[in-house]
């Protein structure tokens, strides 16, 4: 005769693998934030570059994830920089015109 399986102990076993791996994956993406320097934007800048990012066109996301590659395989020290200089304005993903500045372009 076969041993019942528990299911209850399945799933609770599933719950907590999911678990674990959702906690996996934001100390990652915090420990990526930090590894870029976009930790020194405010949290407001953070979100909408993010909010940018989603909404950017196939283009400008294969742009990003060749520089992205770049800076896994070590390449990302100049790469850090560049994206340094475009945090400030978040011009990277900013589509609002500005100055290298960061002041509002004039309309």
């Amino acid at each position: 005769m076969r041993k019942p399986r528990d299911f209850d102990a399945e799933l609770q076993a599933l719950t907590d693998k999911a678990k674990a791996l959702k906690m996996k994956k934001q100390g990652q993406l915090g420990e990526l934030v930090i590894a870029t320097g976009a930790d020194a934007l405010s949290i407001e800048q953070l979100a909408g570059a993010l909010l940018d990012v989603v909404g950017a066109d196939a283009a400008r996301k294969e742009a990003w994830s060749k520089s992205g590659a770049a800076f896994f395989r070590g390449d990302g020290a100049c790469i850090r920089k560049g994206a340094g200089r475009n945090a400030r304005g978040a011009s990277a993903v900013n589509t609002s015109p500005q100055s290298p500045s960061g002041e509002a372009g004039a309309a």
